[in-house]
């Protein structure tokens, strides 16, 4: 053998090179099979990646968690909240239960503006009825639509409100007073607050989503959608909708506020919510008097 050739540990030990042949077969399966793993797995869309995002981030997840449980509590605690405490005499009614004196449609009419008791953990209103359950209860068509929201903004929104509230009250309470559940109990008026509100609101969002997306409509993604012979539908859908999501979510959370401060001040004028119903400007109304 010449001195200057080199002989490799494979071809002294017929041994090694089985043992090298397998790892090599195990290590050529392995890859194969990631390739075949990231083939099928999909590209992940906006959505699941904004979510996948949000799973992430502690303090989004602590707050949804939050905003959660007053969601459940909003819809469930009126149920627990009438099964807690026990009976007790009234001087009108005789003994009575919890699940009646907790009822907010029931009044106790010798027991009216009362402090917090075991009873009544908020105290009672005017009528004898308990608080806490009160507390519970592009082109031309871009053009024209941004004209119209220009045209609602010139209006001055709370006093639309009031206009709407004062001129319509009395055909709500005859016509709206009817559907169940939503009309019933004194919200007639809170439907037609609602509706007045929401016309008052919406031009702001659609301000806030005609610029996101015409921002959108010039990225390079939609572009190369465009190029590849995508429907404008599939690109809106897919492309569009999905990254408009996370601003409509934050604009609506903001908003809500001033909707709530909204009908807040229209039910204390008493163009709002209407007695049995509850709402905290009748109620600052009905604490005032």
């Amino acid at each position: 053998m010449p001195p200057d050739s080199v002989v490799s540990p494979l071809q002294l030990d017929p041994d090694l090179t089985v043992l090298a042949e397998n790892d090599l077969a195990t290590a050529l399966s392995e890859n194969e099979l990631k390739e075949l793993a990231e083939k099928k797995e999909k590209p992940a869309t906006p959505l699941k990646d904004s979510l996948r995002r949000l799973r992430r981030d502690k303090r989004a997840m602590a707050s949804i968690g939050v905003i959660g449980f007053l969601v459940l509590l909003a819809i469930f605690g009126p149920f627990i909240y009438q099964h807690i405490g026990g009976p007790y005499d009234s001087a009108l009614n005789g003994t009575i239960s919890p699940q009646v004196y907790h009822s907010y449609y029931h009044q106790e009419l010798d027991r009216q503006d009362e402090g917090p008791s075991a009873q009544y953990w908020l105290g009672t209103d005017d009528l004898g009825r308990d608080l806490v359950l009160a507390g519970f209860h592009g082109g031309w068509i871009d053009q024209v639509l941004a004209r119209f929201t220009d045209i609602i903004f010139a209006f001055p929104g709370l006093l639309f409100i009031i206009l709407v509230a004062g001129i319509f009250g009395a055909w709500a309470d005859t016509h709206l007073s009817g559907i169940p559940i939503i009309g019933a109990n004194g919200n007639a008026r809170l439907l037609l607050v609602s509706l007045a509100l929401a016309f008052v609101a919406w031009p702001l969002m659609a301000r806030y989503v005609r610029g996101q997306t015409l921002q959108l409509k010039e990225q390079q993604f939609i572009e190369a959608a465009r190029t590849a012979g995508t429907s404008d539908t599939r690109i809106i859908l897919r492309h569009i909708v999905p990254n408009l999501f996370s601003i409509v979510v934050v604009a609506a959370t903001l908003n809500m506020v001033n909707t709530i401060v909204a009908e807040a001040g229209i039910s204390l004028l008493g163009l709002g919510v209407q007695t049995p119903g509850s709402s905290i400007g009748l109620m600052i109304s009905q604490a005032q008097n």
